[in-house]
This record gives C-alpha cells, structure tokens and sequence, in this order.
C-alpha cells in the first residue's frame, strides 16, 4: 500500500518512450505490418493539420473494421477504423489515477502528453510489469 512517504510514481516513469505513427490514409494491412515489425500494439493516427486531434489505431480496431465485417485490409483506411479523438494522460499524473482513467474509460493504452507534446504511451500493463508497486 501506498503511504504519505512512498514517493508518487508518476505516468512519465513508467511510459514507453517509443511512439509511432501512421498517416490515417494507409491501408488496414500497411498498419497491421508496421505493427507487427515494431512490435508494438498502438499506433498514433497523425494528425492532418494543426488544429486536428490525434487518432489511435489498435489491434480491437482491425477487428472490428476489418475482420469481423469481411473486409479486405487492403481496401481499409487506417482513417475509418481509427479511435478519434483520443483520451491523453498528463506526464505528471500520479499512476493511480491513471489507472482509474484507463480503466473507466474502458481503453488499455493512452499516449502521455507534457504541455502539448506526445512523449510516450502508457498501458495498464506498463503500471504493473514496469512498476515497482507489486
């Protein structure tokens, strides 16, 4: 348990550093490769002009945008099967608190935003394989 002198892990001490990104106008399968290459489950969705939001693209996105309705990953925009706009976690904010957000909010993974710029991604599995709280 957490006491007042355990010091406040905070959700930039436990981001992933890697961020990555696609234009919204790839296809589904260019997506699904870049994905799989990096290793990693998310995508940033760029953003196509200064005052638009962010989008994120996920593995639960091509499932169901593509393969539940039968379409073929190579007819798909990342565009339509995107998540827009996107919930951000401030870099300061304490992890339980991030944790609480994901979870109501029913999302896995948040970028990590430090005034205005995307430094990381935070999962609810970064808070508890990169934590030292178990």
């Amino acid at each position: 348990m957490i006491t007042d002198n355990t010091p406040i892990v905070r959700a930039r001490d436990v981001m992933h550093k890697k961020i990555l990104s696609i234009d919204g106008m790839a296809t589904a399968r260019e997506a699904a490769a870049k994905m799989r290459s990096e290793k990693v489950y998310s995508l940033l969705v760029e953003k196509r002009h200064a005052d638009d939001a962010w989008g994120i693209l996920v593995y639960h996105d091509f499932i169901k945008g593509v393969i539940i309705p039968g379409r073929s990953s190579e007819e798909v925009n990342v565009y339509e099967i995107m998540t827009k706009p996107i919930i951000t976690v401030p870099a300061d904010m304490d992890i339980r608190y991030v944790a609480r957000l994901l979870y109501r909010a029913g999302i896995r993974r948040a970028p990590v935003d430090d005034r205005g710029e995307l430094v990381g991604v935070i999962s609810l599995s970064s808070l508890i394989l990169d934590n030292e709280l178990f």
